[in-house]
């Protein structure tokens, strides 16, 4: 006989992840909440309780849960896994003698029905719950307790309130007295190290850092990895914790693009980085321009001393030159006259790009992909940003990112795919550690609202959003006609309300020229052409936002509520053009409020959910403005105004609790 509901129902335990299939994620040290539907027949009391288990197999302490909302049967508790590994999670649901004594004898005592009675059954409960508490954390005063409910000399009031009492009611807390316990299935729990939560990302070309022209001949030539090497303290100064970099790997020459993607490529274009494979190599090698793989260990040394990983792109197609073309060739889409397919995403083409076909030889694409990841896992690289892995089958990258992590559970995996939710939520759930999003989609106040909610509380049991601001393919309309005020609010937003972020080389020189009108490729883009920026002259002049990014992410090394993601509250605010919203943990809390109007001052009535901020409604604090150093004194109601270019923000810590002031506290 098939039992689905145990003795004391136990049912829709959350997190969930594919009925339980997959397992739900964490960070060792994150707090998430473990919650379920818990009832029982009757007027009898129950109770319910989370018990962890670690990779060893050991149950973890009493994690008491408390219903949620009165009345609703819905319980939660918050868990917290300290270290990494593969966990479990349950949920045990139990009859609860103590409470349901306490309640009936809150009734009849005073009403004098079954008064000896009731206290003689009270007396034996709490005699039986004395068994389970040990001597140094309460045994005595639960003890004294039933000593009191048997003395008949004492009036049965104070016999009761010796059982009320609070350390009494205390020791039973922590050890109460269980009885029918019923647990839920256990439910496998992924805890990865904090990188796959928390980071700051930077994207860069290595051919562009240190490329020159050359005056004899008048072309460009690339920079190297040694060259973009010395990129690397400016990065790390800004404090960006990854590095994450294109393909390094040789271009192919047929079809190869030339400037804004032109069809004819000249002499001096270098082409397409993600047109991979030419006469020098494939997916191991490193482009000749480049330099060597002893040029790319240098660089990702002088990574780690600067406390930065390197990320590398991993894009699993191939240029019409690739070896695997003449080596593979079913592992390629071949049309009805021969040719192979190239890579098409309509209008789009990729000439220079063919497509892998998986359904002929998986096993050894499998084999392959491990391969090379495992070349460059050899050379330092822990982290792996996937290229359109939404254009392959999801079998696939399970197999592999199992395969990787199964040995080597410190990879990382980013999947780039801006695509349909479903396929966005399976590849999170089947191994991808973090997710690119639709943030740069998601421009107005309701957009933010309703997105990040859904980043941060339905699907962050197991898809991470990394929060990018721009890529080579995405210049959106809002930071095209915004200028830097769109710049700086777009940097504030994705830094505080993701723990992870990221932006691509020139965002902080607020680049923002589109390839044409209506278009959200760049002008030049650094796709299809060698781009040397003079860093050092847009410092000087005042046209980088790198200060406040700067501080941004010294910040969210700071405070620890931004490097957390399910604890995202938002807050009220009667304009449509402010978003207030807020981040706790623990003892730190974090206040949010932004202008998403780039072009015009802004005034709002910001009204906060003081509860959430660990507040009482009463409540004046002093705020610290961690953009300007400024303090005031925030409550339940606050006046804000912010003008773009001058404060495009207010980034508050709440610093301690203070008396109510008079008046209505004001920014």
């Amino acid at each position: 006989m098939n039992s689905l509901i145990g003795r004391i129902p136990v049912l829709d335990v959350s997190p969930l992840v594919d009925c339980g299939r997959k397992p739900a994620k964490a960070v060792a040290g994150e707090t998430f909440q473990v919650s379920a539907t818990v009832f029982r027949e009757g007027h009898d009391a129950v109770a319910a309780n989370v018990v962890l288990t670690d990779p060893a197999g050991r149950p973890g302490p009493f994690t008491p849960m408390r219903e949620l909302a009165p009345g609703t049967d819905r319980w939660g508790a918050d868990v917290t896994p300290t270290g990494e590994g593969r966990w479990t999670y349950h949920v045990e649901a139990w009859s609860d003698p103590v409470a349901t004594w306490r309640h009936e004898a809150g009734i009849k005592i005073p009403a004098g029905i079954d008064t000896e009675l009731v206290l003689a059954e009270g007396a034996a409960l709490h005699e039986r719950a004395a068994e389970g508490v040990p001597k140094d954390e309460g045994r005595e005063a639960v003890l004294a307790a039933v000593d009191a409910l048997r003395d008949v000399r004492g009036e049965p009031a104070a016999r009761l309130a010796a059982a009320l009492a609070a350390e009494v009611r205390a020791a039973l807390a922590a050890h109460p007295l269980r009885e029918l316990v019923t647990a839920s299935k256990k439910l496998p729990l992924l805890v990865e190290r904090e990188r796959a939560l928390f980071g700051s990302w930077y994207e860069m070309f290595p051919r562009s850092e240190g490329a020159y022209v050359d005056e004899s001949t008048g072309r460009t030539v690339s920079g190297t990895l040694r060259t973009a090497a010395e990129r690397l303290p400016a990065i790390a100064a800004m404090g960006f914790d990854v590095v994450y970099l294109p393909p390094i790997h040789p271009i192919g020459t047929t079809h190869r693009k030339g400037p804004n993607n032109g069809l004819a490529a000249g002499p001096g274009d270098p082409g397409v980085p993600w047109a991979i494979g030419s006469a020098d190599g494939g997916h191991d090698a490193v482009h000749p321009e480049l330099g060597t793989i002893e040029d790319f260990d240098a660089f990702v040394a002088r990574a780690r001393e600067l406390r930065m990983e390197v990320a590398l792109d991993f894009a699993l197609q191939c240029s019409p030159d690739h070896p695997w073309v003449k080596r593979r060739p079913a592992w390629f889409h071949h049309r009805a006259d021969g040719s192979i397919a190239y890579a098409e995403n309509p209008p789009k083409k990729y000439q220079d790009i063919y497509p892998i076909a998986f359904d002929k030889d998986m096993r050894g694409l499998v084999r392959e992909t491990v391969r090379v990841l495992r070349h460059w896992m050899a050379h330092g690289v822990r982290i792996f940003r996937v290229d359109n892995p939404h254009t392959k089958p999801v079998v696939f990258w399970q197999k592999v990112i199992a395969g990787i992590n199964r040995t080597d559970p410190d990879v990382i995996f980013l999947a780039e795919a801006f695509t349909r939710p479903a396929m966005m939520r399976t590849l999170a759930s089947v191994g991808f550690q973090q997710s690119y999003t639709y943030f740069t989609w998601r421009n107005t106040k309701q957009e933010l609202t309703d997105y990040l909610t859904e980043l941060s509380q339905e699907t962050a049991a197991y898809m991470r959003p990394n929060l990018f601001v721009n890529t080579p393919d995405i210049l959106h309309a809002y930071l095209q006609e915004g200028g830097r005020p769109a710049f700086e609010a777009r940097a504030v937003l994705a830094a505080t309300l993701s723990p992870t972020w990221g932006m691509y080389a020139g965002y902080e020189l607020c680049e923002n020229t589109p390839l044409r009108p209506g278009s959200e490729e760049y002008l030049d883009s650094e796709k299809y052409q060698l781009r040397p920026r003079d860093w050092a002259a847009a410092e000087r002049e005042g046209r980088s936002i790198a200060p406040l990014v700067t501080t941004l992410n010294r910040l969210r090394r700071r405070h620890p509520a931004l490097r957390r993601l399910r604890n995202l509250r938002f807050h009220h605010a009667d304009n449509d053009a402010v978003l207030a919203y807020s981040k706790r943990q623990g003892s730190n809390v974090v206040l949010v409020v932004v202008n998403l109007d780039p072009h015009h001052t802004q005034e709002a009535t910001v009204s906060l959910d003081m509860p959430e901020l660990g507040l009482d409604w009463h409540e004046t604090v002093p705020v610290r403005d961690e953009l300007t150093g400024e303090t005031y004194h925030w409550g339940r109601s606050n006046y804000v105004r912010l003008e773009p270019g001058v404060a495009p923000a207010h980034v508050l810590v709440v610093l301690r609790p203070s008396p109510p002031i008079g008046g209505s506290p004001t920014s």
